[in-house]
């Protein structure tokens, strides 16, 4: 399968699973590690709209900046969109086969990605990402900690794109309405769920 090209300016779905649908996360530090990777390289290209990590598999919403935002290399030069992804699951899976004292692929293949082209499906993927753990039993997504649910609706400081989100719902309540309803158009998106 031929990989869509990460472009400036886009939204895209990242996610993927454990190598053999092993888990990816073991222990709670591993999910507060992830995050921490996160932010060390997606924020330099790309803003996060959302994000879940399951134990055996993650979803993250992001929105490429624009050129002129992106972050130079050491020599001055555009950082590829690609290069901070990569290095982000290199760094994880480096850290999960020394802690754990495994080898291999962490993941199964590459990591994959979608183009996110309109509204409506921006709107339905925020829900679906967001509400992810009740989906898949695993805990109710409003207690649920490894997702942007909370900072999505609180009023703490948070890197995730917070105002942007809301203003798709039109407001925090109405938000909150939504994902309690599901009102998502399952079938829109029956290509990403990796079950």
């Amino acid at each position: 399968m031929k990989h869509q090209p990460f472009e400036a300016e886009h939204f895209f779905h990242l996610y993927n699973r454990g190598n053999n649908d092993e888990n990816i996360f073991l222990e709670q530090e591993n999910y507060s590690y992830f995050l921490v990777l996160m932010k060390k390289y997606l924020l330099s290209v790309a803003d996060v709209y959302s994000y879940c990590l399951l134990p055996n598999h993650f979803h993250i919403i992001i929105k490429f900046k624009e050129e002129s935002q992106q972050e130079v290399g050491k020599n001055n030069s555009k950082i590829s969109l690609h290069q901070p992804i990569s290095n982000m699951m290199n760094a994880y899976t480096k850290a999960i086969n020394k802690r754990y004292n495994r080898r291999g692929s962490l993941f199964q293949e590459h990591l994959k990605r979608i183009k996110i082209t309109e509204e409506n499906y921006l709107r339905n993927l925020i829900i679906y990402v967001n509400t992810n753990s009740t989906h898949h039993q695993i805990e109710d997504y409003r207690t649920y900690k490894h997702s942007s649910y909370d900072a999505l609706i609180s009023d703490q400081e948070t890197s995730i794109k917070r105002d942007e989100v809301i203003e798709l719902f039109s407001d925090v309540n109405n938000f909150k309405h939504v994902l309690s309803s599901k009102k998502l158009n399952i079938e829109t998106l029956q290509e990403l769920i990796l079950e």
